[in-house]
């Protein structure tokens, strides 16, 4: 269901916290989408859509609540590679190595999408169980250490080796990490009063 050239109610936040004067009127289509039924049995509520398209088919109503649901899919997924897979979690010092690190996260990401018919779905007492075929990388990892023994591996059995002796206790670091430019603006005020307060 859609309405077709209707305007949303503009507040000096976020985007016009710096307008001065009066807020523009701008057109859009307002999307309600419903679903039949949700995985969990709960009540599924409707969910609201905002396009500042007009003039929208029903063709084109359809392919921004689909991109919305494959946004949605995207944000799920880089939120899985960043706290199961530990994307962020090393401290890399060139552009180069995260490059490369992101590479590996993403194989092994596509690891875990391939082991999903071979792995056991050890899950939680919370959750309920689910299919071979439909298992999320998460739980497919969980199982990943009873599936390990049975993959072929072409690698050579690791030789036993003792790590290197590293930096004396007490010394300081003698070569400091490069640091790169992230690409970060200027801090916007949040709040109306932290606006005037920056304003002469």
């Amino acid at each position: 269901m859609a309405w077709d050239r209707v305007h949303p109610r503009l507040t000096t936040r976020s985007a016009w916290i710096d307008h001065t004067g009066e807020l523009p009127v701008i057109e859009g289509t307002l999307i309600r989408l419903e679903v039949d039924h949700l995985p969990g049995g709960h009540d599924p509520l409707p969910v609201w859509l905002w396009s500042s398209a007009t003039g929208t088919t029903g063709e084109d109503v359809d392919l921004r609540w689909q991109a919305f649901l494959r946004r949605f899919d995207l944000e799920h997924t880089f939120r899985m590679i960043k706290q199961t897979l530990g994307w962020t979690r090393p401290k890399l010092r060139t552009p180069e190595a995260a490059d490369r690190w992101t590479w590996l996260i993403v194989a092994a990401h596509t690891q875990l999408r391939l082991a999903r018919p071979l792995a056991a779905d050890l899950r939680r007492p919370w959750e309920r169980p689910a299919e071979p075929g439909r298992l999320t990388p998460a739980r497919v990892c969980r199982g990943f250490r009873n599936l390990r023994p049975h993959l072929v591996c072409p690698a050579r059995a690791p030789k036993p080796n003792r790590p290197g002796p590293g930096r004396p206790l007490g010394s300081k670091n003698q070569r400091p990490a490069t640091r790169y430019d992230v690409g970060k603006t200027t801090r916007r005020p949040g709040t109306i009063a932290e606006r005037d307060q920056v304003r002469p």
